[in-house]
This record gives structure tokens, C-alpha cells and sequence, in this order.
């Protein structure tokens, strides 16, 4: 069934995008900085859309580096699909706690949530997205709903949630803060396992090889997936990107993210 799902992403991101004309906006400030070094720079966004276009679907792509490194990004592969992209940056421990990261993460969301219709983007099209840390984030972000509250924005009502190799457990950056071994395996509110329900939106979980992935992350997704499918989630898949670790599985995983929101556009429009 997953060789079978693969084939039926990889076709559906094969078919022909017609030209469109893209622009990019960056440096936008998702958050009111009032004299915070940390949020002016950390907290803002590079925007990248199908100008003149209208219903598209829009991503944002949370970046990698366990939530104290990196560097907001906007992915080659996911250039010229016709839809837009969102790279957004949040500021990072220790400097903040990992609560503070995962306040920003929603900030950017609702950001998305709240300003997409006004570049002509679809606010039943939105997707959620990252590598590792990234990952984590977009699962917190969605799953546990008290982040977006405060912006009046509901997860249940987004188009997709797309992790890369993002930890399903307690973040280890996190343990670090309480003083709990990276390698000791915690499930608490800051756990996105801790908030598996029912109603999320369609999931589809991407993983490196088992055998090279980090921290046993494969076997953490497949315990997340199994839990989604306990609970009753109707749209929870799981892909294992084999041979290729925990870095190298972004950019094979890129195609089928694609997919996967192409694939959904059609659902969404009936088509």
C-alpha cells in the first residue's frame, strides 16, 4: 500500500504545471517586535507565490537545526508548483525557551492564516511543514490547538500536515532544558504524541532509513502513525525514505510533499 501511495504522489507531482509568474517577499515581520532584538530579526518571513493567481495553496516551511540553529529557508523544490511557500524563521534556544519557539511557529501560521486571501491564496489550501525541528514544530503548531487559539485560528480547518523526520516525542532540546538525557523518551504536553486525536487534518509522516535516521526517529513516526490509527484518523499515512539519513531525506522527500498537495488541492476542489 505505501509502494502503491508513492506511485499515486509521484505521478500526481509529475503532471504539468502551467508557467506561471512567481514573486518573492522577504523580511515580512510576523511579529510586533516592540524593541526585541530577537523577534526583529528572528521573527519574520520570506513569502513566495503565483502572482496574479487565484485559490492556490499555500505551505510553510518550518527549518531544521534542533530549534537552536538555522535559518529560515524557502526550498528550490518546492519553487514553480503553483502554489506558494512560506520560509519562516523563530527565534532559538537557549537564548528562549522551546515554548517561545513553538509561540512563534503559531504566530507565522496565523500569519499565513489570516494575510493569504489578500495575495489571492486560499485559506482551505493551507499546509504545514518542516525538517526535523521544523517538523516538530508544524506538529505542535496543529495538534495541540492552544497555540492558535489566541489568533482565532482553528488547525482542524487546514488542508495537510507534512513532517520531515520531525520528533514525535518530547523535543530533546527540551529535555536538555529540564536536565533529561536526549536519549531518554519523554510523552508530555510539549510531546505532539500527547495530542494524537481524531480530527486533525490528512497527515502523511516522512521518515529517513531506519537504519541511519537519528535518534531512532523512524521508530518514533511509526509509533505516531500507529496512535493516529488507534484513535480513528482517517487520513494518516507513513513513509519510509530508505537509504537516506536524517539530512539527505529532505531533499528526495521534497517531490512528495508536492504531491501530497496537489493531490489534495483536487480533493478540496472535487475534482
Amino acid at each position: 500500500m505505501v509502494a502503491q501511495f508513492a506511485l499515486t504522489l509521484l505521478a500526481c507531482q509529475q503532471s504539468k504545471t502551467p508557467e506561471l509568474t512567481y514573486e518573492l517577499k522577504k523580511d515580512i515581520a510576523y511579529r510586533i517586535a516592540d524593541g526585541d532584538r530577537a523577534i526583529d530579526e528572528r521573527c519574520r518571513l520570506d513569502f513566495y507565490y503565483p502572482r496574479g493567481q487565484k485559490n492556490f495553496p499555500t505551505v510553510i516551511w518550518f527549518h531544521g537545526g534542533g530549534l537552536t540553529g538555522g535559518n529560515r529557508e524557502i526550498p528550490e523544490r518546492l519553487k514553480k508548483q503553483g502554489f506558494a511557500v512560506i520560509g519562516a524563521g523563530y527565534r532559538l534556544a537557549p537564548t528562549v525557551k522551546v515554548q517561545t519557539c513553538i509561540e512563534d511557529a503559531a504566530a507565522a501560521v496565523a500569519w499565513m492564516a489570516k494575510n493569504i486571501e489578500s495575495y489571492g491564496g486560499s485559506t482551505k489550501k493551507l499546509f504545514l511543514s518542516g525538517h526535523s525541528a521544523g517538523g516538530f514544530l508544524a506538529n505542535m503548531v496543529v495538534l495541540d490547538k492552544k497555540w492558535l487559539l489566541p489568533y482565532g485560528v482553528d488547525p482542524d480547518g487546514f488542508a495537510g500536515l507534512v513532517p520531515f523526520s520531525g520528533q514525535s516525542i518530547t523535543h530533546y532540546t527540551m529535555r536538555k532544558e529540564r536536565g533529561i538525557g536526549e536519549r531518554t523518551p519523554v510523552v508530555d504536553e510539549f510531546a505532539p504524541q500527547f495530542h494524537v486525536r481524531k480530527d486533525a487534518p490528512p497527515i502523511l509522516l516522512l521518515s529517513g532509513d531506519r537504519e541511519k535516521e537519528l535518534y531512532g526517529r523512524y521508530e518514533e513516526s511509526a509509533y505516531f502513525w500507529r496512535m493516529f490509527k488507534e484513535v480513528g484518523h482517517p487520513d494518516v499515512r507513513i513513509m519510509e525514505l530508505q537509504g537516506y539519513d536524517h539530512g539527505g531525506m529532505v531533499d528526495p522527500g521534497l517531490p512528495l510533499l508536492t504531491s501530497f498537495i496537489k493531490a489534495r488541492e483536487k480533493q478540496i476542489d472535487g475534482k
